[in-house]
């Protein structure tokens, strides 16, 4: 198969629309052999446009985080960006981490598994609103499970593993063809070796953090920063104009992942048949500032078997200031201490970023004032 035609664009007026390979390579590069073919094999549904977008970019992620970690990983994907990303013992760990990262986004993601998809992670996938999933295989009774989901329209996609691509990359902008150099930037622990901080100690653990932070970057709409702990993506920002949005994103996200983890939020006692994006979505609620909206008279009825306390705002910053050892990445420098004032609200530790910012004197003093460990890796990790 060399082309697959497609519904629609990335919307339904965008006709026609496919995915292809082309036969004539980029200028002063031969084919490489064996991609005259796609390399992919659509086991069940109809993926879209945006659905290849977020497959694709998925697959690169976490083939990427198994080679550079040794772990199998999974990713959670949305609009061309992580909602989440993990590495874990098992492909069922890693999907379960990667989902949890920011549940709400993740409503209608496309997953990307490193791994043959198991039984375990297919029936894991299966309550939940997908939109699909690719993975190098699927052990047949996986396969047969997500094939019943959507009334077997699941978008179920088998890419070759061995697949490489061109080592050039093309795409039209209005009608101006762009081309560049693929970005094949390994990136390993040596990216991690120019520490600059009067605190060097990254110990192992962290070092898979912020390798799963820079990587999970690498795929991420830029301006993007990445926060992670215990092989977790905990909280991602992307496409945000100001490093300082980004941060602020982010740390958000890994705020209401650690306050997720609070008492009050793990006793909430649900109605039984409630729907897991209906919890979600009620606990994304409890835990904000809104939280009059699911908890006033006829709301939370709806919602809980007994109406919950009140999760105030001293309790839920009490619980955040015993966040500690979370890992942070950057996909380009920080221009301001102010990153790293923010960062540290939320137990930001260890630091990646390419460094090379005419106040990196002053990021480095921010540092070194909470005690915390930073790596400059030199590279810079835009993505668009």
């Amino acid at each position: 198969m060399t082309e697959l035609e497609l519904k629609y664009g990335c919307n339904p007026n965008q006709k026609p629309s496919r995915i292809f390979m082309e036969t004539t390579p980029p200028f002063g590069h031969p084919s490489t052999e064996g991609n005259s073919e796609l390399p992919i094999e659509i086991l069940s549904g109809k993926p879209g446009y945006i659905n290849f977008m977020d497959a694709l970019n998925g697959w690169q992620l976490v083939k990427e985080l198994k080679e550079a970690t040794g772990f199998a990983a999974a990713t959670s994907f949305k609009h061309v960006s992580p909602a989440g990303a993990a590495i874990g013992s098992t492909l069922l760990e890693a999907y379960k981490k990667a989902r949890n990262a920011d549940p709400v986004s993740s409503y209608g993601d496309f997953i990307a598994l490193s791994d043959k998809c198991d039984v375990e992670t297919a029936s894991f996938i299966k309550p939940y609103v997908s939109d699909g999933v690719i993975a190098p295989d699927y052990e047949p009774e996986a396969l047969e499970i997500l094939k019943s989901k959507r009334n077997g329209n699941y978008n179920v996609i088998k890419i070759d593993a061995n697949y490489k691509p061109e080592p050039l990359e093309r795409r039209n902008i209005y009608g101006v063809i762009f081309e560049q150099g693929r970005n094949e930037l390994k990136i390993d622990s040596s990216l991690l070796q120019n520490v600059v901080t009067e605190s060097s100690d990254i110990p192992d653990s962290a070092k898979n953090d912020l390798l799963l932070a820079l990587i999970t970057l690498k795929y991420t709409q830029s301006n993007s920063v990445a926060y992670a702990y215990n092989g977790q993506a905990i909280g991602i920002g992307a496409g945000q104009q100001s490093r300082i949005h980004c941060t602020r994103l982010a740390g958000q996200k890994a705020d209401n992942w650690y306050l997720r983890q609070h008492e009050k939020v793990m006793s909430l006692s649900f109605l039984d048949g409630l729907k897991p994006a209906e919890k979600d979505n009620a606990i994304d609620i409890y835990i904000s500032e809104e939280y009059e909206d699911i908890l006033a008279d006829g709301a939370w009825q709806r919602v809980f078997k007994n109406k919950p306390a009140v999760f105030a705002r001293e309790e839920k910053r009490a619980w955040l200031d015993t966040m500690d050892g979370i890992a942070l990445g950057s996909d380009a420098f920080f221009p301001f201490g102010d990153n790293i004032e923010r960062a540290r609200k939320s137990g930001v530790k260890y630091i990646a970023q390419p460094g090379g910012s005419v106040r990196d004197d002053n990021v480095i003093e921010t540092c070194n004032k909470y005690g915390m460990a930073m790596a400059f890796t030199g590279i810079r990790l835009f993505h668009h």
